[in-house]
């Protein structure tokens, strides 16, 4: 018979002071209004940071505007990276939160300006801060949306050799259809090289249909005729292969279920019931 007990990893000791455990509640936590108020105050913050470089990239924009917009800049930097530093003060482990995703985007955002110093023009890199805003998921507790996330890319993972034999396949076509239309129209009709031939195969077999370079002989046009019906052909595979690798990640999802509890729709990498804390088969 097996223990009802939940059978959970020990803890990591804490051993922080005990303000760092506290600014570690503040920014980490959502249990308190003052966590919930700081996190929504971060946000209003890197949507204004990232307003602030597109205004700046505007043409034409007076001097003393482009000025106020840096100093503003700078100020945003200043206090994400206060609130970078603090979140390595405050984290119970923190190399585990350097290392993870939030944490090497939230060095990422802070980065470009000091760089700028060096290298002037990397400030616009501060749009990298855009991905912040995934922290929203978070503060307003989105977690479903989160979870399918998780789901879509536990499909792309699984689907990722069809997804690669697809590409591949593409791939060769294009440079297939570059090659002759080279051969059929050459330079006098634009296709001065076979790179340049295959980025026409590329913006033609995706529709995209740049219109800078068009064949003008009738073979020409003729070839250019099929790469444009199969453009339209191949458009839904990768559809179809994400769908199918979409279901195969749910069957494997539902299909885990807690021998103790019956619970179903477990994490792939789960080891354990988020219920009773059983131990999952497989």
């Amino acid at each position: 018979m097996s223990d009802p007990t939940p059978r959970q990893h020990p803890p990591y000791a804490d051993h922080r002071a005990p303000w760092r455990r506290s600014l570690g509640h503040l920014i980490f936590g959502l249990n308190s209004p003052a966590a919930r108020l700081y996190d929504k105050v971060l946000i209003v913050l890197i949507v204004a940071s990232v307003l602030a470089v597109m205004l700046e990239s505007l043409p034409g924009l007076p001097l003393a505007t482009r000025n106020i917009l840096r100093w503003v800049e700078w100020a945003f930097t200043i206090l994400f990276t206060l609130d970078y530093v603090g979140r390595l003060l405050g984290a119970r482990r923190p190399l585990k939160y350097a290392r993870s995703f939030y944490g090497v985007v939230d060095l990422l955002t802070i980065l470009p300006s000091y760089l700028s110093l060096l290298f002037p023009g990397s400030q616009y890199l501060l749009i990298i801060r855009a991905l912040r805003l995934l922290r929203m998921f978070r503060v307003f507790k989105l977690a479903r949306y989160t979870d399918q996330a998780t789901l879509l890319g536990e499909a792309l993972t699984a689907s990722r050799e069809r997804i690669t034999v697809f590409f591949m396949s593409v791939l060769s076509l294009v440079i297939v259809f570059g090659t002759l239309l080279y051969l059929i129209e050459g330079p006098e009709n634009g296709f001065t090289s076979i790179p340049n031939s295959i980025y026409w195969a590329i913006v033609t077999v995706t529709t995209v249909g740049y219109g800078d370079i068009s064949p003008q002989t009738g073979a020409g046009k003729f070839l250019a005729s099929l790469a444009m019906l199969l453009g339209y052909a191949i458009i839904a595979v990768p559809t179809g292969i994400v769908t199918v690798g979409l279901q195969e990640a749910q069957a494997a999802r539902q299909g885990r279920h807690c021998p103790q509890c019956g619970l179903n729709k477990h994490d792939a990498d789960a080891h354990y019931c988020k219920r009773c804390g059983e131990n999952l088969p497989g």
